[in-house]
């Protein structure tokens, strides 16, 4: 062979020193070729879980009730909040979405944006105080109409889907 390299060793060194293309997990992790990318937003430490209820929502007559639960521990901001090293306040939510097929989909937007971290952030609220608030608009009434937060709202799964959509998820 003398001092020709064989084309399959030239790749293998390609690999070994690292200009190889790049490998599957990185291709997940920073979107090459636009496959997937995966958003790490501002979003504190918290949980999402949700539960059935068997009661419906103004508007959806023949349907369940997603009760969504949110919890948010106090805690200290990092650098991708207001006041880095300062502390912010917790919070316990509950939202609701009807149990029906557009439901059940916004549903696992919300969860694909709560594991991106976009879905809540630390903000400074009109006291002063930082706090953890939503970045969407949630119901967190499950009646009394959109200006209360709650259902009727025969726009706001159209709504809530554009907006996720338009962060990323």
């Amino acid at each position: 062979m003398g001092s020709v390299q064989s084309s399959d060793k030239l790749h293998c060194n390609r690999y070994l020193n690292g200009q190889g293309p790049p490998s599957l997990i990185q291709q997940a992790n920073e979107e090459v070729n636009g496959i997937y990318s995966v958003v790490n937003g501002c979003q504190p430490e918290g949980q999402m879980t949700w539960v059935t209820l068997c009661r419906d929502l103004p508007g959806f007559p023949n349907d369940n009730t997603l009760q969504i639960n949110y919890i948010f521990p106090d805690g200290i901001q990092t650098v991708k909040h207001p006041h880095p090293g300062e502390p912010y306040s917790g919070l316990r939510l509950c939202a609701y979405l009807p149990d029906n097929r557009e439901g059940n989909r916004v549903l696992k937007l919300l969860e694909k944006a709560f594991d991106q971290k976009i879905l809540f952030t630390v903000t400074t609220n009109q006291d002063g105080s930082d706090v953890v608030t939503s970045s969407i608009p949630l119901k967190i009434q499950p009646d009394g109409g959109s200006r209360d937060d709650g259902y009727p709202d025969p726009d706001y799964l159209k709504t809530v889907r554009k907006l996720l959509k338009d962060k990323g998820t």
